[in-house]
C-alpha cells in the first residue's frame, strides 16, 4: 500500500473481502455546488451506492494524506471550506502532499488514488475534455491523459457540454480509450441525452460492462474505459435552452480572461445562474444515476 494513502475502515474491509467499491470525486463537493447542497448531494450519492450493493469511497486529500473513503464529517469539512480547497489535478499532488495541505480531487486525481487503493470503478458527473477554441488555447483537460494511462472505469453522463465534444472524442480515440454508451449509440452531452456524436460501442447491462473491463485488464491493455450514461429522460434539459446558456457563459468567461482550472467552475456556476438553478438540479440527478450504474457494475465485476 502506498505510504501516503489512507483507506477508511469501511473501504479497507470491503477491499480485503473482495466486496464491490465505487470511487467518488470531491471537486463536485468543494467546487461544483454551493453549501449545504454540496454536502447533501455527496451524502445522497453515497447512500445511493450502498442501496445498489456497493461501498462508496469518496476520495480527497486531507492534511497531505490521500484519502479513499471519507467520514460524513470529512465531507462536511470539504463542503464548508468550498473553493478555499485546492482543486487538485495530477500536477498538484506532490506539493499538496509534501506541504500537508488539502485538495479536492478531479476526475484525474480520483482515478490515480482509486487505482492506488485497488478500486476499479468510479462514478462522476462528467469528464473534462478538449475546450472550445483549444486549437489556439491548448486548453485540454488532464482527465483525457489519465484515461489513457490509469486502469479505472469512469462512469459519467458524457463530457461536459461546455466542451468541444467532437475533438474530445477524437482525442480519446487517439489515446485508445474505449468510449461506451450505456443503452445508447450516441454520446450524451451531460445536461442532455444527445450530442450528435456516436460512441464506439453500445452496452446495455452492468454485467457486460464488467466483462468488457475485465477483458481489458486481463489482456494487459493500458488505461481506463469511459462509460457514458445518459441523464434520465425526465431530467434532461431542452438542448436549445442549455446551449444558449452555455454560449453566454463561455462568452463571459472569455471576456473576463478566465483560463485553466478556474474555467469549468466558473462556467458551471454561470450556467446555473442563467438557467435559474435548473442546471444544478439536472447535475444532481445525473450524478445519482451514474452512482446507481457504477454500484451495479462494481457488483457485477
Amino acid at each position: 500500500m502506498n505510504k501516503y494513502l489512507d483507506l477508511s475502515p469501511e473501504v479497507a474491509q470491503a477491499i480485503a473481502e473482495g466486496k464491490p467499491v465505487v470511487a467518488l470525486e470531491s471537486t463536485i463537493i468543494s467546487h461544483g455546488m454551493p453549501y449545504p447542497q454540496n454536502v447533501e448531494t455527496a451524502l445522497k450519492v453515497e447512500a445511493t451506492i450502498r442501496e445498489n450493493g456497493a461501498v462508496p469511497a469518496t476520495i480527497a486529500i486531507i492534511g497531505g494524506r490521500l484519502k479513499a473513503g471519507l467520514t460524513p464529517d470529512g465531507i462536511e469539512y470539504l463542503g464548508k471550506k468550498g473553493r478555499a480547497v485546492t482543486k487538485a489535478s495530477r500536477r498538484d499532488l506532490p506539493v499538496l502532499v509534501a506541504r500537508g495541505e488539502d485538495g479536492a480531487t478531479t476526475v484525474t486525481t480520483t482515478m490515480i488514488i482509486a487505482a492506488l487503493a485497488g478500486i476499479r470503478v468510479f462514478a462522476t458527473g462528467g469528464i473534462g475534455g478538449v475546450h472550445r477554441g483549444a486549437e489556439t488555447t491548448m486548453d485540454i483537460s488532464a482527465d483525457l491523459e489519465e484515461l489513457a494511462h490509469t486502469p479505472v472505469m469512469v462512469i459519467c453522463a458524457g463530457a461536459k457540454s461546455i466542451l468541444d465534444l467532437g475533438l474530445t472524442l477524437e482525442y480519446l480515440e487517439t489515446k485508445g480509450v474505449p468510449v461506451i454508451g450505456y443503452g445508447t449509440e450516441e454520446l450524451p452531452a451531460f445536461y442532455t441525452r444527445k450530442s450528435g456524436f456516436r460512441v464506439d460501442y453500445r452496452i446495455d447491462t452492468p454485467e457486460e460492462l464488467a466483462a468488457a473491463f475485465r477483458a481489458k485488464m486481463e489482456m494487459g491493455l493500458e488505461g481506463g474505459m469511459l462509460v457514458t450514461n445518459p441523464i434520465p429522460e425526465e431530467y434532461s434539459m431542452d438542448p436549445e435552452r442549455i446551449n444558449a446558456a452555455i454560449d453566454k457563459a463561455i462568452e463571459e468567461c472569455s471576456a473576463r480572461g478566465i483560463r485553466g482550472k478556474d474555467t469549468t467552475p466558473f462556467l458551471l456556476a454561470r450556467i446555473k445562474d442563467i438557467t435559474g438553478g435548473d442546471s444544478l438540479d439536472a447535475n444532481i440527478q445525473l450524478v445519482l444515476n451514474n452512482a446507481r450504474l457504477a454500484a451495479r457494475t462494481a457488483a457485477a465485476m
